[in-house]
């Protein structure tokens, strides 16, 4: 089987976040896919299966510790390995946990994913996430999936220095930090910590864009922003809001492929 690395959300090697995508011949098992992502050590890995007939491609994402429900890192991966690799349609759909999702590609290379929105709902902040971040809020959210915190500015941001072992015990899957962007052609950075599922910090995560893209829709009042994730690697996200979904866009680099000996 065919095994890739794709650096996604970057046109550039080396940045925005790795993600493995294996090409499956044949429908696999949960704990053999869970023991290919744990071998390749990536902070997600994708997995697909071509559709029967022409029907959508079979997409499952797992770290390195459990199998997750939505991933845009690793499926603008999966895309960008798609449409390098093969005759792809115009129209990519892929049937994930998630539902139906679809990415559509450029004539500049620009894939665009059309993913579920996941707004927030306020809250007080659990027990130990502001001691674990070291940080003070000026707002605390949460969705199905993640916490996310606002803080007062893009230093705060890049200043953080959590305490992974107390991050772990907040009951979620994650915990976005964000703040407006003061660099000039963004609008919003962030960061994402999710030592619970076994990735202290994700380099660029596109599912936490599910919930950024319309809680600074609301605060900026546009649709179409520009998104920062500051960590070490970095990468960009455009978004755009339409109604309930969230278009996700970003470029992404091949960085290796191979056969899968397993």
């Amino acid at each position: 089987m065919r095994i890739y690395t794709v650096d996604s959300f970057t046109d550039q090697f080396s940045k925005g976040n790795p993600a493995g995508v294996c090409i499956l011949d044949n429908p696999a098992t949960e704990a053999w896919m869970q023991s290919v992502a744990a071998e390749m050590k990536h902070s997600e890995t994708a997995f697909l299966l071509e559709g029967e007939d022409g029907g959508p491609y079979s997409l499952r994402w797992f770290t390195p510790a459990v199998e997750v429900a939505l991933c845009g890192h690793a499926t603008l991966a999966a895309a960008h390995v798609l449409y390098s690799t093969g005759s792809a349609p115009e129209t990519l759909e892929f049937s994930t946990k998630s539902g139906i999702l679809s990415a559509t590609r450029d004539g500049a290379g620009l894939i665009t994913m059309n993913f579920p929105a996941k707004p927030l709902e306020e809250v007080g902040p659990p027990d130990g996430l502001t001691e674990a971040l070291g940080v003070r809020p000026l707002w605390v959210g949460k969705n199905v999936w993640d916490y996310l915190v606002e803080v007062e500015s893009e230093e705060a941001v890049l200043g953080l220095s959590p305490d992974f072992l107390s991050l772990e015990k907040v009951d979620a899957r994650g915990v976005i930090v964000t703040a407006r962007a003061s660099r000039p052609g963004v609008d919003y950075v962030s960061r994402f910590f999710a030592p619970k599922v076994g990735v202290p910090e994700d380099p660029v995560t596109g599912s936490a864009h599910c919930a950024l893209a319309p809680y600074w829709t609301g605060k900026l009042g546009s649709d179409t922003l520009v998104g920062a994730q500051l960590s070490h690697r970095g990468g960009v996200v455009h978004t755009t809001v339409r109604d309930d979904r969230v278009e996700l866009a970003g470029h992404a680099v091949t960085v290796l492929s191979g056969e899968l000996h397993v």
